[in-house]
C-alpha cells in the first residue's frame, strides 16, 4: 500500500469519509457529528493520508492539532486522530497499522506531544488496534465525552 498526503477535501477522501460515515450509521445508528473543517488537516496543523492499493483508495486517516480548552482532558501539544478507516475488502492486512504508524510519525515530527482519539464500543477492531499500539484510557474530551459507548485513548509521542 502506498500512502499519500492529500487535502481533506480531495475526492478520494470524500469517498472514504462517506464510507466511514456509512459504517458509523451501521454500527451506531447515525453518522459522526463531530465538527471537522478541511483546514484543520492542512500542514503544519494537521495532515490527512490516503492509502492506495493498485491505484485504488482503500485506507485513510488524519490528525489535527488540539490545544487545552479548560473543559476537557485535552492538553497543549495534543494531536487528535480522525477518520481512520480501511474499506472492508482490504481489512485484515495491516493497513490500519501502517496508517497509524505514519500518523504518529508525522505528528511527532510536527511537534505533537500526545496522540489522542475517540472511538466507541461498536468498533472492537479499532479498540484492539489502538490498545495493541500502546494507547491507554485518558480523560474524555470532545463531542462524545458524555456518551457511555465512547472510549477516549491517548499515547505520548516520542
Amino acid at each position: 500500500m502506498e500512502l499519500r498526503v492529500v487535502g481533506y477535501d480531495h475526492p478520494d477522501v470524500v469517498k472514504l469519509v462517506d464510507a466511514v460515515q456509512e459504517e458509523y450509521v451501521r454500527r451506531y445508528g447515525g453518522p459522526d457529528s463531530a465538527p471537522i473543517a478541511a483546514s484543520q488537516f492542512a500542514p503544519p496543523s494537521g495532515i490527512f493520508l490516503v492509502g492506495y492499493l493498485d491505484g485504488r483508495p482503500v485506507a485513510c486517516g488524519g490528525w489535527r492539532r488540539r490545544e487545552a480548552d479548560g473543559e476537557s482532558g485535552l492538553r497543549d501539544g495534543d494531536v487528535e486522530i480522525k477518520r481512520m478507516f480501511v474499506v472492508s475488502e482490504a481489512r485484515g492486512r495491516g493497513y490500519s497499522r501502517l496508517v497509524l504508524g505514519e500518523l504518529e510519525r508525522t505528528a511527532a515530527a510536527a511537534g505533537g506531544l500526545r496522540m489522542v482519539l475517540e472511538t466507541g464500543t461498536g468498533q472492537p477492531e479499532a479498540l484492539g488496534l489502538y490498545t495493541s499500539s500502546g494507547y491507554l484510557p485518558i480523560a474524555k474530551f470532545g463531542e462524545y465525552r458524555c456518551s457511555p459507548r465512547s472510549r477516549h485513548l491517548g499515547k505520548p509521542l516520542a
